[in-house]
């Protein structure tokens, strides 16, 4: 029992000094990250400032520039011209071609990155200056898609924002904005808290073993407290310190640091422990993407592009103007559904049928076939159009489309497909294992039960209120563990310590 005792409050002790910091930089930065993330551009903003579509340049049909394997056509303008990107089904990365000659996009220059500076962000078209070309990403480039958009020239509007925008080299597209007050939010918020500086993150494998080792010490950390301060409490009689009856052993701020860590150290652990889960250490769960099979089969084979022309582009074009009520189109996309190809601009329109019209959103049986489709030999449970998010189908910025349909399955892995009708496509695969995945690690770590991720500021209230009890936990370690390593500094300096003693000897 002694050496149980010994070796648990030795193992808490320790791995609390070394980790307090970070567990108060966490819950800390935790709290900003409530509000503020790390900077970005939307899809949104991006296509937003993009120049109105001109197609009458185009001439060459994308088959004869697509290759192999393409899932996903857009086509926009870039500095005058309209251009194909292609995004592949598989492995590898985008090509961007102009429709108007099949030229492949040559590096964008420093002038050109200007240019399109000016272009997506005509008010500051005076005061915007280059500010570097970056072939490595900076604090703000390290992940997502400006990193797969290096190399990139880092344009200074010169604003009173203090804004910066990443254009690709390789596309001319804008992959990422900085404001200074984003990047003063993510210093105090996203970057400590996922550790991302720029020297440890730019080597991903380090990057994620880090988070994952730290994680499990820091579990290993609310354990042992949670044992030792159960263990250390008195209901029954009282310690007596200093004059003072308490149910607690300790006086001062290990005193505050017992009871805070019995009352919040819980959900400090299920923090740090869904913290864990957020890197996917054991890959035991699967996607919740699609499969590709399930894609091909929603959208009826693989995109066809061979005998798709400019003109019959143009033409379907035409038809979106009711439904875009006059607003120009800046970007097209080309989708495949039930093995009939359509433009996607604002409205639906057929680039086989274009004389259909154009449309909002595929009919409900359609999307029913469609369902079936993608897993042809399941039996399929029920199938149900939601009008509001569920607890899997969710977002708080309603970033996601609705209505869309969510169809389960009777297949070993309990399977549920989401698919949007104003894209035909599947939005969202969940599986028995997902679902638990999404309960363990969002549920625990962000706390976005129906119960209170719908309900705020009750979700604000409940997520500060224990952020605050995790961070006096943490902090009222400080200062005990900075008494303690000096008592052992000064005992390793002194001369009658082991370490001297050998060091003369």
């Amino acid at each position: 029992m002694k050496r149980s005792r010994r070796f648990l409050i030795y193992v808490h002790r320790w791995l609390g000094i070394s980790g307090c910091v970070l567990f108060v930089a966490w819950f800390a930065s935790g709290i900003v990250m409530m509000y503020v993330r790390m900077p970005e551009v939307t899809a949104a903003d991006r296509i937003a400032r993009l120049e109105p579509l001109d197609l009458s340049a185009g001439r060459v049909p994308p088959a004869d520039m697509a290759g192999a394997d393409v899932e996903r056509v857009r086509i926009n303008m870039l500095a005058g011209r309209p251009v194909y990107r292609f995004a592949p089904g598989g492995a590898g990365g985008s090509r961007s071609v102009y429709a108007d000659s099949g030229e492949a996009l040559t590096p964008i220059t420093q002038d050109q990155a200007l240019d399109l500076a000016r272009q997506f962000a005509p008010e500051q078209a005076a005061t915007l200056s280059y500010a570097s070309f970056l072939s490595e990403p900076d604090q703000w480039t390290l992940s997502g898609d400006a990193r797969q958009a290096m190399p990139l020239h880092r344009i200074a509007l010169g604003d009173s924002d203090g804004t910066d925008v990443y254009i690709s080299q390789r596309t001319g597209e804008v992959e990422m904005r900085t404001t200074a007050r984003s990047r003063r939010w993510a210093y105090a918020g996203a970057i400590p808290h996922w550790l991302y500086f720029t020297p440890l993150r730019r080597h991903g494998p380090l990057w994620t073993q880090t988070i994952i080792w730290l994680s499990m010490t820091g579990c290993a950390q609310c354990l042992s407290g949670i044992v030792w301060g159960i263990w250390r409490i008195s209901l029954r009689r009282r310690y007596r310190l200093k004059r003072e009856y308490s149910h607690s052993p300790y006086a001062g701020l290990m005193r505050w640091h017992h009871y805070a860590g019995l009352m919040f150290g819980a959900a400090a652990f299920t923090w740090v422990f869904s913290g864990l889960l957020s890197m996917d250490p054991w890959t035991w769960h699967p996607s919740t993407t699609a499969t590709r099979q399930q894609r091909d089969a929603v959208a009826g084979g693989r995109l066809r592009l061979a005998d798709l022309t400019p003109d019959r582009i143009r033409a379907a074009l035409k038809e979106t103007l009711p439904l875009r009520a006059g607003v120009p189109a800046r970007e097209l996309e080309i989708i495949q559904f039930a093995g009939e190809r359509f433009l996607v601009a604002g409205a639906l329109v057929s680039l086989d049928r274009p004389e259909r019209g154009s449309f909002a959103a595929f009919a409900d049986d359609l999307m029913l076939a469609s369902a079936r489709a993608a897993m042809p030999d399941v039996p399929i449970k029920d199938a149900v159009w939601l009008d509001e998010y569920d607890a899997y189908y969710y977002d708080r910025t309603h970033a996601l489309n609705l209505p869309v349909l969510r169809v389960r399955y009777l297949d070993p892995q309990q399977t549920w497909l989401y698919l949007d009708p104003r894209r035909g496509s599947i939005a969202r695969k969940e599986e028995r294992l997902s679902r638990a995945n999404r309960w363990l690690y969002h549920g625990l770590h962000s706390l976005d039960f129906p119960i209170l991720y719908t309900r705020r500021p009750l979700w604000d209230i409940v997520v500060i209120a224990l952020s605050l009890g995790g961070l006096v936990v943490s902090a009222t370690t400080l200062v005990p563990a900075g008494h303690r390593l000096k008592r052992h500094w000064r005992r390793l300096r002194s001369p009658d310590s082991p370490c001297a003693q050998s060091a003369r000897s």
